[in-house]
This record gives C-alpha cells, structure tokens and sequence, in this order.
C-alpha cells in the first residue's frame, strides 16, 4: 500500500485488514518492524493529537520521525501556483515536499482547507496539489473534506464496542463551539459509519446541513453498504434508538468564506451543547464519541464527557493504533 489518503479508496477486505493488523500490533509489539525507517510530518496546520499519535504510532515500530510545523516555527509554505515569491515565505511545497521526500520513507500531510473557497476545498484541491509532487507513499493526516485516518480509528472502536455496522444506529450531530471547524471531520466520520452500513442520521440545525456532494458521496457508499444516510434538525428523531451519538462542530456552508458571519449564526445554537438528556431516546448503552480537543461546557457537558458512554480516549488510543497498521502496512511489507 503506497497511498492512504481517503476510505473510499480502499475496499472492505483492505479496511477489515488494517484493522486485523492494528488489533495484533496492539497484543503482539513490533518494536523492530521500523528500524531505521523515518517519517515526516507536514503539519500546515498545528494538530497536538495528529503529532503525538503520529509520533507514537512510529516509535512503537522502531521508526524515527521529522515533524515540521510551520506555523509553530515562525515561517510559512507557499502552496499556490504562478505565485511572485517576493515577500517573507521563502519555501514553496514544489521544492519542500521532494527535498522531504528524499529525507524520508513516508510522508504525512496535514493540509486542512483554509475556507477561501468552499467549491475548491470539496475538489481537494491543495491537497491533491501537494499528493502529485509527492513520490513515496503518503498519508492524508487532514485535508479539507477528509480525515482517514481519525475514521478508521473511530470504525475500531465501533468494531471494539460491538456496534453493528448493518442495522447500527448512528447520530453525527453538530454541536456548540464558538470557532467554525473544517468540513472534514464531518464528512469523513459520515462516510465511515455509512461504508460500515448504519442507519445514519445527520442532526444539525438547518443553516449547517452538509454540501450536496458530501452527502451525496456518503449515501453512495451507504447504499453499496445496506445502510442509509438522512438530515434533520429533529434532536429527539435523530436521538431514537441511537447507539452512538458522534459530535462535532463544522462551519456553516452559507457562510464559508465570512467567519464573522458563521461566528454570529453559531452565537445563536448555543443550547446545542450535549448533555445527558440528549440520551433519553437512545439505546440505554449509547456510546458518545468526539475527535479532542473538545469544549467542556460548550459542546457537551462534564457528565457526558466523564461518563460511562465517553469512549473519547478509547477513540484516542485507536488512533495511534490504527497509524502503526498503516505505517506498518506501508513499510514491514515491502
């Protein structure tokens, strides 16, 4: 496997292996399986979770890793085409990315949209820019409509719960947060539980339902699944017979270009915080489950986040599991 950039790209036998690889990588250590390999991060945008996971995923193989973030260090990457370089960004990816790739054994990029044009970020395009000049094999680590890796960690832990795929319940739900957030998260956790064939339900309020194509791209895969992918605004609808209630906060299509906007629109969802109620038409085991950081007492309360449904760490440390069954696939194998 030279590519993990999107679990569309990958079929049920190839997802059911790298999920068998991280479940014995995870009781049976491979702490030599990478020595001497190295790893490098491209982090155009700073991620505490997607480094340390990173990182960790690579050492528990034996690897090494080069972390670059830009932001962190005080310069920049320029990314665009037929640009005049004649102010302080002094590196272009069109050099940076090969000069890496010489370094390096595999390449991580995390280049999530920058909310300049909402047709651009759906057709991926800085990331499908920044893939082409890239000759060794290459994880997606966020790009503006994808995270697969965080999906395929939140599919072992529904597999780890016991959740079905075919006939599960499954609630991705908007919830408060005073900063609009990519459009990745989202879309890549609707097309994971509707590959795995769950009865989806997006709840959101009516100024956040999801592009066209991103449904449109989820209910595809659904389909092909046995499951199916609705919208509603309806909390107790959504809610009923739920075994996983999945929240995140995206930006609101209407207003992808103008954060003062979406800031102002989301101002007024502000009960759109999860708390135990939400859970009273659920199935009485529910799971709830949210990429970190999360926002206590924003987008969801104390006593859901410390509670017996959080599987918050367990979807953490399944992260980290399911990037040492990439890197190990990408790296032991050949």
């Amino acid at each position: 496997m030279k590519w993990f950039l999107d679990l569309a790209g990958l079929t049920r036998p190839q997802v059911n292996d790298l999920l068998a690889r991280a479940n014995t990588l995870d009781r049976y250590p491979a702490p030599d399986a990478l020595r001497g390999r190295i790893l490098t991060l491209l982090l155009l945008r700073p991620s505490f979770h997607t480094r340390a996971s990173m990182e960790a995923a690579m050492a528990r193989l034996g690897g090494s890793t080069i972390t670059i973030a830009p932001a962190r260090d005080g310069w920049r990457i320029e990314t665009g085409t037929e640009v005049v370089m004649d102010g302080n960004t002094a590196h272009h990816a069109r050099e940076l990315i090969p000069a890496m790739a010489a370094y390096s054994d595999v390449l991580g990029i995390r280049a999530p949209g920058g909310y300049d044009s909402l047709s651009a970020d759906l057709k991926e395009s800085t990331f499908a820019s920044l893939s082409k000049i890239c000759d060794i094999p290459l994880i997606n680590l966020e790009s503006a409509i994808n995270h697969p890796c965080q999906s395929l960690a939140d599919w072992k832990t529904l597999d780890d719960l016991k959740v079905p795929g075919r006939g599960g319940r499954f609630v991705l739900s908007w919830s408060a947060n005073p900063v609009g957030h990519p459009l990745a998260m989202p879309a890549a956790t609707l097309h994971m539980a509707a590959m795995r064939g769950m009865r989806v339900t997006v709840l959101r309020p009516d100024e956040f339902a999801l592009p066209a194509p991103v449904l449109a791209k989820a209910r595809k895969a659904a389909s092909a699944a046995g499951g199916t992918v609705i919208e509603c605004s309806d909390r107790d609808r959504a809610m009923d017979g739920a075994h996983v209630l999945y929240a995140e906060s995206w930006i609101s299509p209407l207003y992808y270009q103008d954060p003062v906007k979406d800031q102002a629109l989301r101002a007024g969802y502000a009960d759109w915080c999860v708390d135990e109620l939400w859970f009273k038409r659920a199935q009485e085991t529910a799971a709830f489950f949210h990429t970190l950081p999360v926002r206590r007492g924003v987008g969801v309360t104390d006593d859901v986040m410390d509670g017996p449904r959080s599987k918050v760490i367990t979807q953490t440390r399944n992260r980290m599991l399911v990037q040492m069954a990439i890197l190990h696939r990408m790296l032991a194998d050949n």
